[in-house]
């Protein structure tokens, strides 16, 4: 008799999941009827919508904590989560300002040092707050001066947060506050009379400027006017303290972003620096001239300087040109241009000189990626950290003037890198694209379709997935499994060309690409369907959903995080309008066949026998509407053979943001492993 899974067995005996009640609502879009089942649950404060969550978490708990082996993965994940760390630190008037995570507690503290070698002074605990594990704080911004921090305190992993500001050699705070809001940048003035930040999530995005020791009832707008919610906006103020440099990114695809810049000093109306330009442009201010990375006539980016004394396209100046491989990031660092390329998804760091000339190129310790980089135009050091799949974050100190770098921070925790291997293999996707993908696993693991494997990936608004540090790799991999992750079109690996290639109605690239990985690894041997799950989470849960719905015979267990699923109605929730120019919506007679088409939560085939389902996400997710998981994991009960089974794990304070307590981290973590080894027939030792 062939053998079940232990999650599979337990849910035949528990007798399935709750029942949900159905209310078939009916709509017609562009001649097309289409039937909604339960648009009841997208009411999330409703005492039914409570209810149902509650009993859909009693099911899930009651299978997971009967998982064997949970107490061993809870220690495990423990060693790797609880650990001392640091966040890559940044200077301003001679003092040193980063956080600092320790191993017995849940939430990091902001530090300061006077100098880079100094003693660390905590200057904010979360915990004194007084509000519960699940608060957490960051830097927004600090002073040139160093002497007045903005922090934001989080709940949970909301998006929104407040702001605060803080005296650093007092230790008193400052009466100036602002409220619990979406805002992506703060800038303080120099001389620290006023703060410039940016609203964002609702319909009408914009700049405002609060006067220090002023009510926010006199708080004033200096920029949006006439921007909507398909954009954002971002400021800070330039090294230099003269400008007020803003970005208005047009959607989440990212293909279009304006530069516009504020004389403070004249407090002149803010100019766009390439007017009529449809492409993107992101930078600063230095020594008078804006030094921006852009993709106008560049797929793969290239650098561009304008001096703002003279800014008509006549004077702009390539820097850096084009090369044949993307530009991922750059930072300008000791009048240098700093350059983080992507070489097959590599990281590969140049330095060039301030007229764009090259200098050299940055040795990294490994395979793997940097994300970070930092320091200021007239500082001598560039900070960056170092990652890989086995390899946990590390921070580099580099001198530029001296050509050379040490290690400034390594995670301290119990794993043996050197027992690992990660490589890369390429795979041809449907229409002939050849894609790559990355395989972390135990040295000297043997290829054998009985292997467990786990294949991850995202694919979309330009996000590139560079080898990086992931806990659930190295247990996954621990246990006997690979670990994969496939870099998808619809991201930035390859430039812009490679982004756009899997967006709005070229969005099915993604998807053929990620069931050509799995059918890629089955055919070589890797793996085989019984023994391959899939995992993503927001857009790379879209992804799982689709996988999922278009190929179920592929894979035996599916982890869908924080998704999007119901594609015909998700720009009408939250902030989705933003992502209208990645997905298109289906509002665009044009757009909608191709939404529906894919859509997971319309393409839920009655009777399937779908592969084993737990969807995750919960109240606190504030940029997807968690209303996506509660009605697809409602769908999917419904109409699956539930030869396998379909679990909703949902938590109140779990979100997009992070900003959860370790515990909680862990505690996450724990279930996700559980429910893969139970259904992959791990054996957790």
């Amino acid at each position: 008799m062939k053998r079940l899974s232990f999650l599979m067995t337990t849910a035949l005996l528990a007798g399935g999941p709750p029942a949900t009640r159905t209310d078939n609502v009916k709509d017609t879009l562009h001649g097309v009827e289409l039937i909604d089942p339960y648009r009841w649950l997208e009411d999330q404060k409703s005492p039914e919508t409570r209810t149902w969550i509650a009993e859909q978490n009693k099911y899930t708990r009651a299978e997971l904590d009967s998982v064997p082996g949970r107490d061993k993965l809870k220690r495990r994940f423990g060693e790797l989560l609880r650990v001392d760390s640091f966040s890559r630190p940044f200077s301003r008037g001679g003092r040193y300002f980063l956080s600092r995570k320790s191993a017995d507690k849940e939430q990091p503290v902001l530090i300061m040092r006077q100098g880079s070698s100094g003693t660390d002074r905590v200057i904010v605990d979360p915990a004194a707050l007084g509000r519960g594990p699940n608060t957490s704080v960051a830097y927004a911004e600090v002073s040139e001066d160093g002497k007045v921090v903005a922090y934001t305190v989080q709940e949970g992993g909301k998006d929104e947060f407040e702001v605060r500001f803080l005296d650093v050699d007092s230790g008193n705070h400052l009466p100036d506050r602002l409220p619990e809001a979406r805002y992506l940048s703060i800038a303080l003035r120099h001389d620290k009379s006023a703060v410039f930040y940016s609203l964002s999530g609702g319909d009408k995005p914009r700049v405002r400027e609060h006067v220090m020791g002023q009510s926010n009832s006199g708080d004033r707008d200096v920029f949006g006017e006439g921007y909507g919610a398909e954009q954002l906006l971002s400021c800070e103020v330039t090294e230099e303290g003269r400008y007020l440099a803003i970005t208005v990114w047009f959607g989440s695809a990212g293909e279009v972003a304006e530069m516009w810049v504020k004389d403070l000093r004249a407090n002149s109306a803010a100019r766009n620096l390439f007017p009529g330009v449809k492409a993107s442009f992101q930078g600063t201010v230095v020594d008078g001239k804006a030094i921006v990375k852009t993709n106008w006539n560049a797929p793969k980016w290239r650098i561009l300087s304008v001096d703002l004394a003279k800014p008509g396209p006549d004077n702009w100046t390539e820097l850096v040109p084009e090369g044949n491989v993307s530009i991922n990031d750059f930072a300008l660092v000791n009048r240098r241009i700093i350059l983080e390329y992507l070489r097959d998804v590599k990281s590969v760091v140049r330095v060039h000189r301030a007229d764009g000339s090259f200098e050299r190129e940055i040795a990294l310790p490994s395979l793997g990626s940097i994300s970070g980089m930092g320091g200021r135009w007239k500082d001598k050091d560039l900070f960056y950290t170092f990652t890989s799949y086995h390899i946990p974050p590390q921070i580099y100190r580099y001198d530029l003037d001296k050509g050379s770098g040490d290690l400034w921070f390594k995670v301290n925790m119990p794993l043996d890198s050197s027992r690992f291997e990660a490589n890369q293999v390429w795979f041809q996707s449907k229409d002939g694209t050849r894609v790559p993908m990355f395989l972390l696993h135990k040295k000297g693991l043997k290829r054998n379709p009985d292997t467990p494997l786990l294949l991850g990936g995202y694919g979309g608004f330009n996000v590139s997935l560079t080898p990086a540090f992931a806990s659930n790799g190295v247990v996954f991999a621990e246990l006997g499994g690979i670990y994969a992750i496939v870099n998808l079109r619809g991201g930035a690996e390859f430039g812009e060309a490679w982004h756009q290639a899997g967006m709005r109605d070229r969005k099915q690239n993604v998807f053929d690409d990620f069931i050509g990985a799995a059918e890629f690894l089955i055919r070589e041997k890797y793996t085989k369907p019984s023994r391959l799950a899939i995992s993503g989470g927001s857009n790379g849960g879209l992804l799982v959903g689709a996988a999922l719905t278009q190929r179920p015979d592929l894979y035996q267990a599916v982890l869908c995080s924080y998704p999007l699923l119901d594609m015909v109605r998700y720009h009408e929730f939250l902030v989705a309008k933003f992502w209208v120019p990645e997905y298109g919506s289906s509002d665009d007679p044009k757009m909608f066949p191709y939404l529906r088409g894919y859509s997971p939560y319309h393409n839920v085939r009655k009777g399937t026998n779908y592969p084993a389902v737990m969807v995750v996400t919960g109240d606190g997710d504030t940029r997807v509407d968690p209303l996506h998981g509660r009605k697809f994991a409602a769908l999917l009960q419904a109409r699956s053979s539930l030869k396998r089974p379909v679990y909703l794990l949902y938590d109140i304070e779990a979100g997009h943001a992070g900003g959860m307590s370790t515990t909680k981290t862990i505690d996450e973590a724990v279930d996700k492993m559980s429910f893969l080894a139970a259904q992959l027939g791990l054996e957790v030792n």
